[in-house]
């Protein structure tokens, strides 16, 4: 029996870049790969917010980015003002995407001190909190850079801790269109079962929402369509690098999850493990 496809829902240039390597070695192993983006990253109409904190970088002991977006869009920004992140600046961050985005642009433990979660399964902000130090941070000025209504977690706790928080947006996120097109791939991919690799508990939310609202139920009945569309959904198996998504998957009724912990290597071993 053909191996099952790894289905990979990220965004589409994430997929298609960042997940470059990992889909070249999926492949050479003989797995089909499918891009199925569930999530699309957009501009902002106005950076005038970020870009006035990324004009006043000394003032902040430490910049927190929450994701590999927000780090892109940021140090993009810093080259179009002709500026760049100060060696004395500590930065903050959630995961391995987000270590492997800094590397991109230059930036590693030897030009900046760089905290992140100790725990590769629970990368989030309750676990980057564990191991800031949030004494010395009290009184300090942090920035915090993430997407457009994102969790408030991280800024609360730490202006809990008498810390001064500056929170700005770097991009928006938004499921894609459900057209047409994007029901007959999504209903292909049901039908056929795979590995479908999910990095955030807002794909999940999406995945479901799809599966309540498909207008084309292809091989289901008219009458139980919906419900026989979203329990398959809930059956098929998922991949994901943070306890918090498979807690969130949990949640949501799926059946078959299995954690890899952050980071794309831990990701492949995991999905050469099901040849």
């Amino acid at each position: 029996m053909a191996n099952p496809p790894v289905i990979l829902t990220r965004p589409l240039a994430q997929a298609l870049v960042q997940a470059a390597a990992l889909t070249a070695q999926l492949r050479a192993a003989g797995r089909e790969v499918v891009i199925f983006p569930c999530m699309e990253i957009h501009a902002l109409n106005d950076y005038s917010a970020l870009d006035q904190a990324l004009k006043s970088l000394d003032r902040y002991a430490m910049i927190a980015f929450v994701s590999p977006n927000a780090i892109d869009v940021t140090l993009q920004r810093l080259t179009q003002l002709g500026l760049f992140l100060p060696r004395s600046l500590t930065i903050a961050v959630m995961g391995a995407g987000s270590k492997s985005a800094l590397q991109q642009h230059g930036i590693d433990s030897s030009t900046h001190k760089i905290i992140s979660p100790r725990d590769p399964e629970r990368t989030d902000s309750e676990t980057l909190l564990q191991v800031l130090d949030l004494t010395t941070l009290s009184g300090q000025q942090v920035l915090i850079v993430r997407g457009q209504n994102g969790r408030e977690l991280l800024a609360d706790a730490l202006r809990q801790h008498g810390v001064l928080v500056t929170q700005v947006a770097a991009y928006s996120r938004a499921a894609p269109i459900f057209d047409a097109d994007k029901q007959a791939q999504f209903l292909r991919l049901l039908n056929q079962g795979g590995d479908w690799v999910v990095s955030s508990s807002e794909i999940l939310t999406t995945l479901l929402s799809w599966a309540q609202s498909i207008d084309h139920l292809g091989n289901f009945s008219a009458t139980a369509g919906i419900e026989a569309c979203v329990a398959k959904m809930q059956q098929q198996h998922l991949v994901v690098p943070h306890r918090r998504i498979a807690e969130n998957g949990q949640i949501l009724g799926f059946q078959s999850i299995t954690l890899t912990g952050a980071g794309d290597e831990r990701l492949l071993v995991a999905l050469q493990s099901r040849l």
